[in-house]
């Protein structure tokens, strides 16, 4: 394992905590991280879809002298929402890696999908062991399901209560209108407040 991702699983194992996470993950990340030794910084910050800095040379129009530049990645920084986790999620990602997100149908659907040795960044092997964590977790809770008639007594039940609050707001306007024709402003001057 190359240095650079010894460092990622000790990141990771330290972020993600390695007692909650199923069993074999661990092991899985730990072969399955990248090999390569070079990585651009600010790629470590973000998502990036293998998008990196490219190099090459700039050609005059007058007589084709080249000087070397860079391309640096369309990097833009958005709030993805991960349904898991019931949050916005602000990361750095390039244009490409949005792209790859609504292909996949989310950030939580793009993080499972992509192998830890296409990920290539610390954020996003991160976050694809705290989903992946997280979707363990679920998968060991106890799920109850009601029966049709325990449904429908549930729907009733809101319905009734909306029906009440409905009532009662019903009631305090009326209340508020009677009490302007006393005044003879016809209920519109004057605000009550209801507390309850």
């Amino acid at each position: 394992m190359s240095f650079r991702a010894r460092e990622m699983y000790k990141k990771v194992v330290r972020e993600v905590g390695s007692k909650d996470l199923p069993k074999g993950v661990m092991e899985s990340i730990q072969e399955m991280l990248p090999n390569s030794k070079v990585v651009m910084n600010r790629a470590q910050r973000g998502i990036f879809a293998g998008r990196h800095i490219r190099f090459g040379n700039k050609v005059s129009e007058d007589g084709g002298n080249k000087s070397r530049r860079s391309w640096k990645p369309n990097v833009q920084e958005k709030r993805l929402f991960s349904y898991i986790h019931d949050r916005h999620i602000r990361v750095k990602v390039t244009t490409h890696a949005l792209r790859c997100i609504d292909k996949a149908g989310g950030i939580d659907e793009y993080l499972l999908k992509t192998p830890y040795n296409k990920m290539e960044t610390e954020l996003g092997v991160i976050w694809k062991a705290r989903i992946e964590k997280m979707y363990a977790q679920l998968g060991q809770m106890e799920v109850g399901l009601f029966t049709p008639d325990e449904e429908a007594k549930i729907e009733k039940g809101f319905e009734e209560a909306e029906a009440f609050k409905k009532e009662a707001t019903n009631e305090v306007r009326r209340e508020v209108r009677e009490e302007g024709k006393q005044r003879g402003d016809g209920g519109r001057k004057g605000k009550v407040v209801v507390v309850g």
